[in-house]
């Protein structure tokens, strides 16, 4: 009878079957494995650094040393570039999917996925470094470039224009709840909308009807603490995989505003 293996032996031998070698894509493989020694201490010193570094110094640390080598994959990529561009032109957004652009966005997703993944660096790190190698995960950046560029133009909607935003959609009460409503917090937090007396009509209407001033740095910083970086590129990607899971009517959202009764939806499932 076979004497069985013991979990230690069972778990070395898993690990040796497993090594980091055999993660590497074949050519970094070949050049790692290639290094005299003298330069494979600088690796190994440069992952030590990186490993035990916080996830914001990691962040700091990709982007200057990946960000145009990114930058310049994804402006390759030129049918997905074109995709999100003509999203963005649906949503009436003049935004240019250029390297100006491109490559804070980088930047600033690195530093909004590190934020999310502080509990847990190692994942960051793992995501940020798939991002750098797989070409594939590029589209990612694209994903949430559309995603937060969308919330970026809610969050300076009026309250008025979030609700015909909503009404439009095939699941208005989920639409809210996913993103008018933490929106719409975050304008109590931050004073940007005060309301008064929500549920007296005549007082209600000012600050209901009120287009939120808020400058380009500030959206940003609004934008990032309120939604994770994986909410801002599941958005992006649900409406490149589907073109109407965001129904957009630019005429009916920002019509002008009239004196009278409007519309209260959004008292109805408690805002």
């Amino acid at each position: 009878m076979t004497k069985p293996k013991s979990r230690s032996s069972s778990r070395l031998q898993e690990i040796q079957s497993d090594t980091l070698f055999e993660k590497l894509p074949p050519l970094a493989r070949k050049w790692a494995e290639s290094l005299p020694w003298e330069e494979r201490r600088y690796v190994l010193s440069l992952c030590h650094l990186l490993c035990a570094s916080a996830p914001e110094m990691q962040a700091d640390f990709l982007d200057e040393y990946t960000a145009d080598g990114l930058v310049w994959r994804m402006l390759q990529d030129r049918d997905t570039q074109h995709q999100v561009q003509k999203y963005l032109r649906r949503f009436n957004l003049k935004t240019e999917l250029n390297k100006a652009l491109l490559k804070p966005y980088v930047r600033q997703f690195f530093i909004h996925s590190s934020q999310d993944l502080r509990e847990q660096p190692n994942l960051y790190l793992e995501s940020a470094l798939r991002l750098v190698i797989n070409p594939k995960e590029k589209s990612s950046v694209f994903n949430y470039i559309l995603g937060f560029e969308l919330l970026k133009m809610i969050f300076q909607m009026s309250w008025a224009q979030q609700e015909r935003l909503s009404e439009l959609q095939k699941f208005p009460a989920s639409f809210i709840k996913t993103y008018i409503k933490p929106i719409q917090n975050a304008h109590k937090i931050n004073g940007i909308v005060t309301p008064k007396h929500e549920r007296v009509f005549f007082e209600k209407h000012d600050y209901f009807v009120q287009e939120p001033n808020i400058e380009e740095d500030k959206v940003i910083e609004l934008v990032m603490p309120t939604f994770t970086a994986n909410a801002v590129s599941d958005f992006g990607f649900s409406i490149i995989r589907h073109p109407q899971s965001l129904e957009f009517d630019y005429e009916y959202i920002f019509q002008p505003e009239q004196e009278g009764i409007f519309t209260q939806n959004l008292e109805s499932v408690g805002l």
